[in-house]
């Protein structure tokens, strides 16, 4: 049977999107792998995961329109369908993870859900407090509005997502 980490990463390729398994001892090198310059990102409020000194996290209205790459965390993925919860927040992650041409978004092995129900179970503390909303983000952009099926135009032509494995300790 596939756990929610295999199913999750299904999903992903599924719609199109790179996906790079890491242990956070690797964390710094998948993320540059995973990341074209010039690129912006948000602080990954992590302890053990940062962003290189190359990804600006104040970006001027300028660089960000400049970026190729733009990093951000998220709040939980969702197993089954391939979707990462970008919560918005004060250092504003929502033009950060729209607005370049590839969205690389860092998850936690924890951090994946096995389905909707357990998506919506999220939520609840995902919006608590000064939070007004969440973009859930499945693949690339995309819209056959006008025919042809299209990615880009609505955001990221590219995703990019990095998970973090849990870390096992030995007894």
């Amino acid at each position: 049977m596939a756990t929610s980490l295999t199913r999750f990463e299904d999903a992903l390729v599924d719609h199109d999107c790179d996906v790079t398994r890491t242990s956070v001892a690797e964390f710094d090198g998948a993320l540059a792998d995973a990341v074209r310059e010039p690129a912006v990102g948000v602080a990954l409020d992590d302890q053990d995961l940062s962003l290189p000194a190359a990804v600006e996290t104040d970006p001027t209205p300028a660089q960000l329109q400049a970026a190729a790459s733009g990093v951000t965390p998220v709040a939980f993925a969702v197993a089954d369908h391939g979707t990462v919860a970008i919560p918005s927040t004060a250092t504003a992650v929502e033009p950060v993870s729209l607005y370049p041409d590839r969205h690389v978004a860092v998850v936690r092995e924890a951090q994946v859900v096995p389905d909707t129900d357990a998506a919506f179970d999220e939520l609840g503390p995902v919006l608590a407090g000064e939070r007004d909303s969440v973009i859930m983000a499945t693949g690339p952009s995309a819209t056959g509005d006008m025919g042809a099926l299209v990615q880009g135009v609505h955001g990221p032509s590219e995703v990019h997502v990095v998970v973090v494995e849990s870390e096992v300790t030995q007894s």
